[in-house]
């Protein structure tokens, strides 16, 4: 029986990952995947839809300059498929490379993995030959799937989820997309922008992107109306179904009344679910939590030498930090102690319209935990490279400790180039910075980031725009023991 030092179930961003950070430390890694090297990461979920977006936003713009422009969905059917085999092509040349090196650190095998002990592995090829291989440790890596409903038949063509969307061989004329959280709004934003799909979302919710402080989910809401979507607002759903090759759904408010809506097609989107199932975790009584995933102590599982990353803890199920824990576990396997990981200041995207950045607590996560606060927001409109771009809406907002160390507790950008204003910003909550250094560093002129440094100086009292003078543009104000208070009073 061959050994390995490590073995990786599962070759999504995780398990990739995990498995290449292994070869750093010299070690014997088999890397197993019963589908496709790069998983859902590539094929279905965050590559697909953010060449997706990217292209709904370029339709968008040209809608604008000519309004009679529409969208060619076999061209954007290509440019997505080009993006898919390109990157599947980069990962698959890589492992393929790795296995001729003269060390033979790496080994890749195509088939299902099932674990029958905590050393040993049973391998199922697609042939269906087996072969069985021990390990002194293991990575489990599965993923997610989407979540779907047990009173909605989902037939992949009518009814879809984030993973199926790509079987449209057409842009609907109409569509519902059931929740309202991020991967959601990201396809309403999507269908609405191509402006050939009458969208609906459904949001039982008494607002979209729940999660995220007001002003953020109204900009985003407010957008989508702009596009023709219709959100319905605090909504049940009583039904979902397929009637004459299109989808009927009933809708129940809080004021009792019912509305039937037929459309084209409909998107469920409620989450994700761990894929546990037919791996062997009995076999070694690995803990599933309540969630219906794999629990585990910073990446650790309740089997010592097995270790879990990515969706399949759904924890936080993002790309980046499905890497992060994958690269932990290594490192808690054969490295030197580390610190435990931290959850608390993830930088994260949103692939709405407009897009949205965020990293460290909201202004709603600090209310509801009672800390003091201060917060900035400035507005689009007083950014020059928005201006040039005209793209004005949006806004800047940070959030710091109530005192002179003005400590970055948190940070929303929502606009154009949302991403790129972020890093800085995440870099000094990361090492428990202040302000001021960021604040007289001299940034690139125009540019979306000096947004980020006239939030800074308006908390030191030295802003360029004064926001007791522009105070509909700029806004800056303290939060203690319940009560907000613009900080130019206080300065008065």
């Amino acid at each position: 029986m061959e050994h390995f030092d490590l073995i990786v179930i599962g070759a999504g961003p995780s398990g990739y990952a995990g498995a290449m950070r292994a070869i750093d430390f010299g070690k014997r890694v088999l890397l197993i995947e019963k589908k496709r090297i790069g998983g859902a990461g590539v094929y279905d979920g965050v590559l697909t839809s953010k060449t997706l977006w990217e292209q709904a936003l370029k339709v968008a713009s040209i809608r604008e300059l000519i309004p009679g422009y529409e969208a060619n969905i076999e061209s954007i059917t290509k440019i997505v498929n080009e993006a898919i085999f390109e990157r599947k092509t980069q990962m698959t040349v890589h492992l393929q490379l790795l296995q001729t090196l003269p060390k033979k650190l790496f080994t890749y095998e195509k088939g299902t993995a099932s674990i029958l002990d905590k050393h040993t592995i049973q391998i199922i090829k697609e042939d269906g030959q087996l072969k069985k291989v021990s390990t002194d440790y293991m990575l489990i890596a599965t993923g997610s799937r989407p979540r779907i409903p047990n009173n909605i038949e989902v037939d992949n063509e009518i009814i879809v989820t984030s993973d199926s969307v790509k079987n449209f061989t057409s842009l609907p004329k109409s569509m519902v997309v059931l929740g309202a959280g991020v991967i959601g709004c990201e396809f309403a934003t999507i269908f609405s922008a191509f402006g050939k799909t009458k969208v609906y979302l459904i949001d039982k919710a008494e607002r979209i992107l729940p999660f995220e402080d007001e002003d953020v989910a109204e900009i985003i809401k407010t957008n989508l109306e702009l596009q023709g979507a219709q959100v319905h607002q605090g909504a049940s759903l009583n039904r979902m179904e397929i009637k004459n090759g299109k989808v009927e759904y009933e809708l129940a408010y809080k004021n009792g009344s019912i509305e039937v809506i037929t459309v084209d097609k409909a998107l469920v989107s409620i989450g994700r679910v761990a894929n546990v199932e037919n791996i062997g975790l009995e076999n070694v009584g690995i803990r599933i939590n309540e969630r219906g995933s794999i629990w585990d102590d910073d990446t650790q599982t309740n089997i010592s030498n097995i270790y879990v990353a990515g969706d399949v803890t759904t924890e936080v199920a993002l790309v980046n930090v499905g890497e992060r824990e994958a690269r932990h576990a290594v490192v808690r396997m054969f490295g030197p102690i580390v610190k435990p990981l931290t959850y608390k200041n993830i930088s994260t995207i949103m692939f709405l319209n407009p897009e949205v950045a965020s990293v460290g607590m909201s202004e709603q996560d600090c209310i509801a935990k009672g800390i003091p606060h201060k917060v900035v927001k400035l507005d689009f409109t007083t950014n020059a490279r928005a201006i040039a771009m005209r793209k004005t809406k949006g806004f800047f907002k940070i959030i710091v400790s109530n005192d002179n160390g003005m400590r970055i507790l948190g940070m929303r950008v929502v606009g154009e180039h949302a991403s790129s204003a972020i890093q800085g910003v995440a870099y000094l909550i990361h090492t428990n910075q202040g302000i001021r250094e960021l604040a007289d560093m001299m940034h690139p002129h125009p540019s979306i980031i000096e947004g980020v440094q006239e939030c800074l100086r308006m908390l030191l009292n030295k802003s360029i725009y004064k926001p007791y003078v522009f105070k509909d543009k700029l806004k800056c104000y303290v939060y203690e023991n319940g009560v907000h208070t613009p900080i130019e009073q206080l300065i008065e």
